[in-house]
């Protein structure tokens, strides 16, 4: 194996195991994961992507690996990754994303995205959902799982939790997540929960969205209410962002259903534009004191994972587009983007300011150095 290889990546992800028979592993399975990775940060899309981008920088490649027989070709490189256990290379990633970042006293932002042409008609399979956990202020991928359905994340959200550290950290879900037995586990792993409400909660939306209206439509604040507002300008417009929050939750029904429930929680956002003018509210329940000023900012954060993380992969990894048909292999690609993606924002903080995803992988590709301050970049 190449010396410069970075040791996080010999050290999480070595222990995987190779699904092929002995007599056919032509290629190293480090090979074949490391020159994924980084054809995937270079800007390849697709496995026939992936070895010209290696046939091209094959010397590059050769400073961390060994490539002692050349290049795989894109069936053998498809064919690893069809058969190698998600859930093994999940537990690798997560552990290895841990290590780039310590998430005490981060918004973990959770939610899930569908990777929109990885359907298969043939097989009658549909699209693969994926939910994943983003801490919003490191920008970084802690883990991901994958859902057959949108209606699944249900069941998944609870089982992604459980596999991550999150103590110290205020975890935000939105309406889909909010659930009891989601509280519960959010507060089992030593964490604060801020869960949105929409009106699918039937009764318990109803008294939350009717209480919190009338507190905030009351001339004077309530001395059980507690109040922050700011405003941004830009892109010809205003857009005032309020919060009331609450602290009383006793009157509730469903109180002692929600694990340490403390506050209820209203965000309006008011936006004007010339003679346009839009109001839109949300409500939350929430595990924190009832502060105002940290409860939107937990909101605008977990709008992050959206704007910064999905927007991301959509539009710079192109991901909506990947043909990647297989199960398996489709899940473990999402994974390699989200593994990629967490090495170009680590990295990114060491560029000016103005440097974005994209235009960072095309550094990538066209310098060796700028490829190997993204591989060593050391956890922040």
């Amino acid at each position: 194996m190449g010396q410069e290889q970075p040791a996080s990546f010999q050290e999480y992800f070595a222990r995987l195991e190779d699904p092929r028979i002995e007599r056919h592993k032509l290629h190293a399975l480090s090979d074949i994961l490391f020159l994924t990775l980084c054809g995937s940060i270079c800007g390849a899309e697709s496995w026939r992507d992936i070895v010209d981008y290696a046939h091209e920088q094959e010397q590059i490649l050769k400073r961390y690996i060994d490539l002692a027989n050349g290049i795989p070709s894109k069936s053998t490189i498809a064919r690893v990754f069809s058969m190698l256990d998600p859930d093994s290379f999940r537990e690798c990633f997560i552990n290895w994303a841990q290590s780039l970042h310590d998430a005490l006293d981060e918004v973990v932002a959770v939610d899930g995205k569908t990777l929109r042409h990885s359907f298969d008609k043939a097989r009658d399979h549909a699209p693969i959902h994926m939910v994943s956990a983003f801490a919003t202020q490191a920008r970084l991928v802690l883990g991901q799982l994958k859902t057959d359905e949108k209606s699944n994340e249900i069941k998944a959200i609870p089982e992604l939790l459980n596999l991550l550290s999150l103590k110290g950290t205020i975890v935000s879900i939105d309406a889909m997540g909010c659930q009891t037995a989601i509280a519960e586990k959010i507060v089992s792993k030593e964490a604060d929960y801020v869960l949105a409400l929409k009106g699918n909660h039937g009764t318990l939306f109803e008294e939350v969205k009717t209480f919190l209206d009338a507190e905030a439509a009351k001339p004077d604040l309530p001395a059980n209410c507690h109040y922050d507002e700011e405003t941004d300008y830009g892109h010809g417009r205003i857009e005032i962002r309020r919060a009331w929050v609450s602290d009383q939750v006793d009157w509730l029904e469903s109180k002692d259903a929600w694990s340490r429930l403390q506050s209820l929680c209203l965000i309006e956002s008011e936006r004007l534009q010339g003679d346009q003018r839009s109001v839109e509210r949300r409500y939350y329940i929430s595990s924190l004191s009832a502060d105002a000023g940290m409860h939107a900012s937990v909101v605008r954060s977990h709008w992050a994972i959206e704007n910064t993380l999905h927007w991301t992969l959509d539009m710079t990894f192109r991901e909506d587009h990947s043909r990647v048909r297989d199960r398996q292999a489709a899940e473990n690609m999402a994974m390699v983007r989200h593994m990629a993606l967490n090495m170009l924002q680590s990295a990114k903080k060491g560029f000016p300011k103005d440097m974005s995803i994209s235009r960072l992988r095309k550094k990538a590709g066209w310098g060796a150095d700028t490829l190997h301050t993204i591989l060593t970049q050391p956890a922040v």
